[in-house]
């Protein structure tokens, strides 16, 4: 049996694919597709690094009055793909409710049922994410130029477009709140009621000031090690022939703006003609700009922006005259500085 110290990283986008595949099994998928959802549950589901897990940690908070009870977020808001391949009982108890999981399915393959969080991010600065998250761990750092990854890797099958497009199409879903990063980022405080009542859970100004303290990139910067994937990551490196002593951060600051002093101007030109051959064709929007400011204004409408009063029009079906989760201010989960 191979040891994780002769294992080598890939150097080649080649070498990248084929052990990337082996992140998640098709049983595992599989497993994760059909899972039965109930109606209150929670999944969290958008494009890789466009803030899932700062999404997950928000509900979590709010789920909880702040409870940071965890050795990594997996083990309190499960993957659904991949929860097999790393023995987690998709069923299994969770701290409180809603149930909430995390996704990065389109909406045509998410089991149904549930309620979904999703997040539009500029697609120039959800790349330069994710290639910094996988550099010095699904390939070695300095091996593969941004530009190569961004030609050869994340531009040739337009998952990043057309998974903006699958779940787009559900923007007047009731069970379906759509949210943009960089809203999140500029003024999170008006979005936190938002998502409070969405997921039908009481809002009270000190639960609002833990979540919004837990949530900022200096916590969880703070506690990175709850989220860096290191369960994930010890259960399936070494399947994927990839050595154990990967720096992997799920946490950078993800300034708005970053791919604009990052990416060369060649890739720029590529990503802004699929933006008008793939999301104008369908939604009208030149720009992700545009996108982003008619969303602004769809969740301004269904829900006054900074207001914590529940507004009934949003709500979805299943959830008419249920009265809103109480997280009762004397649950004290333990609660880390």
């Amino acid at each position: 049996m191979m040891s994780f110290e002769k294992l080598k990283r890939p150097t080649t986008i080649k070498e990248m694919h084929q052990c990337s595949w082996k992140w998640i099994t098709k049983e595992s998928w599989l497993k994760g597709m059909s899972f039965q959802l109930k109606p209150t549950d929670v999944v969290v589901s958008p494009y890789p690094k466009c803030g899932t897990t700062w999404v997950q940690q928000i509900v979590h908070g709010l789920r909880t009055r702040g409870s940071m009870a965890f050795d990594e977020i997996i083990e309190v808001s499960p993957w659904l793909e991949i929860a097999f391949d790393v023995g987690i009982n998709l069923d299994k108890p969770q701290p409180a409710l809603p149930r909430l999981f995390k996704s990065h399915m389109f909406w045509e393959q998410i089991p149904k049922g549930g309620k979904y969080i999703y997040v539009i991010r500029d697609p120039k600065d959800t790349l330069v994410s994710k290639y910094h998250f996988e550099e010095g761990w699904w390939f070695e750092k300095g091996s593969i130029s941004i530009e190569e990854y961004a030609k050869d890797s994340f531009i040739p099958d337009n998952a990043y477009w057309l998974h903006l497009l699958s779940w787009w199409q559900q923007l007047h879903n009731p069970n379906v709140l759509i949210l943009c990063f960089e809203d999140l980022k500029k003024d999170l405080s008006k979005y936190i009621p938002l998502i409070a009542h969405f997921i039908n859970c009481e809002l009270d100004q000190e639960l609002q000031d833990i979540v919004l303290r837990q949530s900022s990139f200096e916590f969880m910067k703070k506690h990175e090690h709850k989220f860096d994937e290191h369960i994930t990551r010890g259960k399936r490196e070494k399947v994927m022939g990839l050595p154990s002593n990967a720096d992997v951060s799920k946490i950078r600051k993800g300034d708005v703006g970053d791919a604009y002093l990052e990416l060369p101007d060649s890739v720029h030109e590529l990503l802004d003609k699929i933006w008008n051959q793939v999301v104008r064709q369908k939604t009208q929007f030149k720009t992700f700009q545009e996108m982003r400011t008619a969303l602004s204004e769809v969740n301004y409408s269904s829900y006054p922006l900074g207001q914590s009063q529940p507004y009934p029009q949003r709500q979805g079906k299943g959830e008419l005259g249920d009265p809103p989760m109480r997280t009762p201010k004397n649950m004290r989960f333990p609660v880390i500085e």
